[in-house]
């Protein structure tokens, strides 16, 4: 099965939504692939008690009439093919390729997940993770809960476990007092973010909110029960059901890398390289959002918007909207150096704990070794199941591998199958 599109757009959240709409109200014919049967990503995303908020209900009205829109739910990209095709596995179709004129990449990004004693125990995920799970259904009325890591997206699961009746017990914050309190003066300069903040924390009354502060262990028989928190010199013990724990996003790159895209360092991640039209080193190929790197869901839209705009041809149009990605940029730039991450998150934990978790590879044993291919050919980190999407990125965190200067030039493209894939998909490829 093959089918052609002036623009397909990869990934269907805030940046990708903002994009189809731009290049088809220019009229072009455009397609949306994603790999929740729900559009609006990690952001927006539905659930049986979580219906579609009004920023996306309004995309999907603008994205419905006229019929040029085509949705690719359920369906991921598999690996991009000769003569700007992408093959994808689509959970009604199977194996489809898909041709382009010009590719929208707004593939996201995920939750940094940074190992600690008792990681892997049952009840621990990511602060995203812990959202993602409760709109999704999954009862924590009642629950016990501590929510850790950093940045904004704290704040968000906050909101998120409260709504669903749990009794967060504490948000527990690694950026120090005081950056803490300098980005909040900068809020005032963004009223809009403000009154988002003081609706989320709701003030913070009732709540402890600990700064400089890392999760040191979690710890329980089966699952966990209760988790130590390191404050500066000391510990401190708290009983908990559940344990969210987030450093911030970490940009996917990956379609971006396969397809030949130039990446780039910044701090502990790898962004894709885009210019003023978000248009990548690769001809006809365009990114916005958390993938060119993470800023919020406002400078997503209007990059995707951006990026629309230049696919079809409209620059003009696109570069009315600079002036708004500026502003939203500055405000990014501001979360950014806030919430940086300090030597107590950055430092190693003991040797025996798991980094990669798929393999059962330790600390201790990817240390040993010069770099993340060493690591791999040695060890098997990375080789399992997620592929090192987790792993990878907690070694750039504790060992800089990846982030030298100069990263991002001459990286090898990752190879395909980009995601675990049916055979038959497969041949679907290779009929081609």
């Amino acid at each position: 099965m093959s089918e052609r599109y002036d623009v397909v757009v990869v990934g269907a959240g805030p940046a990708g939504l903002s994009a189809a709409r731009a290049a088809a109200g220019q009229g072009a014919r455009v397609a949306i692939v994603d790999d929740n049967p729900r559009a609006g990503g990690q952001v927006w995303r539905q659930g049986p008690w979580h219906p579609a908020q009004q920023p996306l209900r309004v995309l999907m009205d603008d994205l419905a009439p006229g019929g040029r829109v085509t949705w690719w739910q359920s369906s991921r990209v598999v690996a991009p093919l000769a003569g700007r095709e992408l093959l994808i596995e689509s959970e009604q179709h199977g194996g489809v390729r898909i041709s382009y004129d010009r590719l929208i990449l707004a593939t996201g990004a995920r939750e940094r997940l940074l190992p600690f004693s008792g990681w892997t125990l049952p009840g621990v995920t990511g602060a995203g993770g812990l959202q993602a799970l409760i709109k999704g259904g999954v009862p924590v009325r009642g629950e016990r809960l501590v929510i850790a890591g950093s940045g904004p997206l704290l704040l968000a699961a906050l909101a998120t476990a409260r709504d669903a009746g749990a009794d967060v017990l504490a948000v527990v914050e690694q950026a120090s007092a005081w950056a803490v309190a300098h980005f909040a003066l900068r809020l005032m300069r963004t009223p809009s973010k403000l009154a988002q903040a003081t609706t989320l924390t709701r003030g913070f009354v009732g709540l402890r909110y600990w700064t400089g502060s890392v999760v040191h262990a979690a710890r329980g028989a089966g699952r966990v029960e209760q988790v130590t928190i390191r404050r500066g010199a000391r510990e401190v013990t708290l009983a908990c059901d559940r344990v969210a724990c987030g450093y911030g996003l970490e940009p996917n790159v990956l379609l971006g890398e396969s397809l030949g895209c130039t990446v780039a360092a910044h701090r502990t991640s790898l962004v894709l390289v885009v210019d003023d039209l978000q248009q990548t080193s690769v001809a006809n190929v365009f990114a916005a959002g958390e993938c060119t790197g993470v800023g919020g869901m406002e400078l997503a839209r209007v990059e995707g918007e951006i990026a629309g705009l230049a696919a079809v041809d409209a620059a003009p149009a696109a570069r009315a909207r600079f002036a708004d990605r500026a502003r939203w940029r500055r405000f990014a730039a501001n979360v950014d150096a806030a919430f940086a991450l300090g030597e107590a998150a950055r430092a190693l934990p003991p040797d025996d704990t798991l980094l990669c978790r798929c393999e059962d590879v330790t600390v201790g044993a990817v240390r040993a070794h010069a770099n993340w291919r060493d690591a791999k050919l040695q060890t098997r980190c990375g080789m399992g199941a997620c592929q090192g999407r987790i792993c990878a990125t907690a070694a750039r965190t504790y060992f800089g591998w990846g982030t030298e200067a100069g990263a991002g030039t001459g990286r090898a493209a990752p190879r395909p199958p980009l995601q675990p894939t049916q055979i038959a998909t497969l041949i679907e490829a290779a009929d081609s």
